[in-house]
């Protein structure tokens, strides 16, 4: 039997009427047999998720302030789910029970798994699933450290018996905690991880866009979705800051090459975007798949003669960066010069510290900072058999009077990083964008 694990983010679950989509969705396709669930989200904006309150609460609760009023807030989310679907659920026995563990001092990760394990009781019994608790299945060697394989025997063992079920995504049981959380978002991650345990044909994603899109569309309003996008594009473009499922979660699905679909509960007859093994775009032609970028970067620009017949030259170089705890970005290099770019948020003050240390252990001829740079990712997997995608970027930015500042391209030739000017970033994603509007690959 055909399995798809389907993960309904926040936005879909933030109402009754989300539910209805939701339940609608399910049942429309019986391969749709394990279901992964957010907490609520935001209705509307200016809204408030289900999270975040919970997060106050426990914040309250901690230097022993009163939550009540907060907690309300939590209360009237559920309640009016269950009044208006007419579930038979205790909601306010489980209400209850969570108000009682906060006020006793639960810790911060249970406090906040608290939505999405009550809204995956509501879905379970809006259905007619069986709940299963994620604390069962998803186990923690410490919070940022998963016991792979005793997960997936849980997982196994626990679900392959069941036709369907719920579970509640973003937690599991820790090692020497009861409760622990991924990051936020985290409820991808665990969507992911069961469907590499449960061998899955295919990873639903529902959430409020169509797909992934092919720029920010704060910047770019008519930006298109993707309708195919390997793994290895997705990384390149989730790490410069396009962000639609939690980064984390490719690794599971990467691993089974688990094709993972974006898709719209509110427009759930979109095609979505596709995300697919690389080896499934292997004679892939065409321009670029989509374009991403972050702000404040930083350049250390060290000049050094013979600098390439030094064979030490460049483990000292990166260990200074190492040694304060600064992760390269990026490292285009010459003859006789090489820049690190690093972002500003781990840089942190430690520019003159960490170019004083170049100048100790490396005994460079120069070495230059540049602060406020923005890094653009152009990606795609079809570049390297295209023609004069350079020039089309490189004139749409000269054409918009943007001054690039850095030029470099990743050894899979799939992209090609550009860094200018904080104030130059939007511009610069418009242009590129629209010189290739009409033949982007969508």
């Amino acid at each position: 039997m055909k399995t798809i694990v389907a993960k309904f983010g926040g936005s879909s679950l933030s109402d009754a009427e989300q539910f209805k989509k939701v339940k609608q969705i399910i049942l429309e396709d019986k391969a749709r047999r394990y279901i992964v669930v957010s907490a609520p989200g935001k209705r509307h904006r200016g809204d408030s998720k289900v999270t975040d309150i919970l997060y106050m609460c426990q914040q309250l609760a901690s230097h022993h302030m009163r939550f009540d009023e907060i907690f309300d807030l939590v209360r009237a989310r559920y309640t009016s789910i269950v009044e208006e679907l007419a579930l038979s659920l205790d909601i306010d026995s489980i209400l209850q029970e969570v108000y009682t563990a906060i006020a006793d001092g639960a810790s911060r990760a249970f406090c906040a798994s608290r939505g999405e394990y009550m809204n995956a009781l509501l879905l379970a019994d809006y259905l007619g699933f069986p709940f299963v608790d994620a604390k069962e299945l998803i186990h923690f060697e410490r919070a940022d450290r998963l016991q792979d394989e005793r997960t997936r025997m849980a997982i196994t063992e626990k679900l392959r018996p069941l036709d369907c079920a719920v579970i509640p995504g973003f937690y599991g049981s820790g090692a020497t905690e009861p409760i622990l959380c991924f990051s936020r978002g985290g409820s991808d991650v665990t969507g992911a991880i069961l469907a590499d345990a449960l061998h899955a044909d295919l990873y639903e994603n529902w959430t409020d866009v169509s797909g992934f899109l092919a720029a920010d569309p704060s910047i770019v309003p008519e930006a298109v979705p993707m309708e195919q996008i390997t793994f290895t594009e997705l990384r390149e473009l989730s790490y410069m800051g396009a962000s639609v499922m939690h980064e984390e979660a490719i690794f599971p699905l990467r691993r089974l090459g688990i094709p993972v679909r974006i898709r719209n509960t509110d427009e759930p007859n979109a095609f979505g975007t596709l995300i697919t093994p690389d080896d499934t775009a292997a004679d892939r032609t065409g321009l670029i798949t989509g374009l991403a970028g972050k702000k404040d970067f930083s350049v250390f620009t060290i000049n050094k003669l013979r600098m390439a017949e030094d064979a030490s030259f460049f483990r000292k170089l990166l260990s200074v960066f190492e040694s304060n705890d600064v992760p390269v970005a990026h490292m285009p290099s010459a003859i006789d010069s090489i820049s690190i770019i690093a972002e500003d948020r781990y840089i942190n003050g430690k520019a003159k510290r960490i170019a004083e240390e170049i100048r100790i252990y490396c005994a460079p001829d120069s070495v230059e900072i540049t602060h406020g740079l923005a890094m653009i990712a152009v990606v795609g997997r079809g570049m390297i058999h295209t023609k004069g995608i350079s020039a089309r970027i490189f004139t749409a930015l000269a054409d918009n009077d943007i001054n690039i500042r850095v030029i470099t391209q990743g050894s899979s030739e799939i992209n090609i990083i550009i860094g200018v000017e904080n104030k130059d970033f939007e511009p610069a994603i418009a242009a590129i964008y629209y010189a290739f509007d009409e033949r982007m690959r969508i």
